[in-house]
């Protein structure tokens, strides 16, 4: 566990980076805090965070935060969007160091909304799209992976709907399909499911292609999203297992909380996974 000296260190030092300059950010960051070694995870931002922010905005609150991967949300890139703006996307991403990943969460309910998504994620660049289907559809969703190469992780969503609710649900959709077909893990809902999301990561790891990072209030539908240090949620024995099983993907913040000011409560967050990271294994997570 981080002592609570190490917690006040990075979750303070983010919070007061925040009002300060990206240069000064830098300074900061994992890459330059003396550690040695690599994690192969990354921390990213989920797109759905900043639906109340222009991208401009939300590239402003990445650099402060000192974040640099981005899954790609269509309020930011629109599904219509041409070849010249999607160019223009991406040098606006580069220009503020920050990259995009994977596009989603989409939902597809037609097939024809399926081979949209496809088309935009090629369009887009990405390797990976972020989805949630109708189970009925999903070999078609096998067929459109094989035919795109393009890895496919539908997103659980706890038990507010019985879409994909649990990270078992999606597994036992998807076990026997092309193994490009995954989950994007919503470690909050699971909890708020009543699932264990430390167990959940292990048990599911080969099919985990992303990782939406969060903390919530109670293991119950009740639960609301909170600053990552202070839910329910064992963050340093969540990191640990991620060492464990060697997932080489994003944790990408899915801050859910004062989503109309939510810059205390990111950097707060990153903060704090930083500290968590730097204080239980002499390592960093990749750039």
């Amino acid at each position: 566990m981080t002592t609570r000296r190490s917690f006040l260190k990075h979750t303070g030092g983010s919070l007061a980076l925040a009002s300060v300059s990206p240069a000064l950010s830098l300074a900061n960051s994992p890459e330059t805090r003396g550690s040695s070694g690599d994690d192969l995870f990354k921390l990213g931002m989920a797109g759905f965070t900043f639906v109340n922010f222009k991208l401009d905005q939300a590239l402003e609150m990445m650099r402060k935060t000192d974040v640099h991967y981005l899954c790609i949300k269509d309020f930011h890139l629109p599904y219509a969007s041409t070849a010249d703006e999607i160019t223009a996307f991406h040098e606006k991403l580069k220009q503020s160091g920050v990259t995009g990943y994977a596009v989603g969460p989409i939902y597809m309910k037609t097939k024809q909304e399926i081979d949209n998504g496809f088309d935009y994620a090629k369009r887009v660049g990405v390797n990976l799209m972020v989805g949630i289907p109708n189970p009925e559809d999903l070999p078609y969703i096998d067929k459109k992976v094989k035919e795109y190469n393009i890895r496919y992780a539908i997103h659980n969503h706890g038990p507010d709907i019985p879409l994909f609710p649990s990270a078992t649900s999606v597994y036992t959709a998807v076990k026997d399909l092309d193994p490009r077909i995954g989950l994007c893990f919503d470690m909050g809902h699971d909890k708020r499911f009543g699932d264990d999301p430390i167990a959940d990561l292990e048990k599911y790891a080969k099919r985990i292609f992303d990782i939406h990072l969060k903390n919530v209030t109670a293991a119950s539908k009740e639960g609301k999203t909170c600053e990552l240090g202070r839910g329910v949620i064992d963050i340093p024995a969540f990191v640990s297992m991620l060492r464990k099983i060697k997932y080489d993907g994003s944790c990408s913040l899915e801050y859910e909380k004062d989503m109309k000011d939510p810059l205390a409560g990111i950097a707060e967050s990153v903060g704090y996974f930083n500290g968590v990271c730097d204080t239980s294994k002499p390592g960093k997570r990749k750039a």
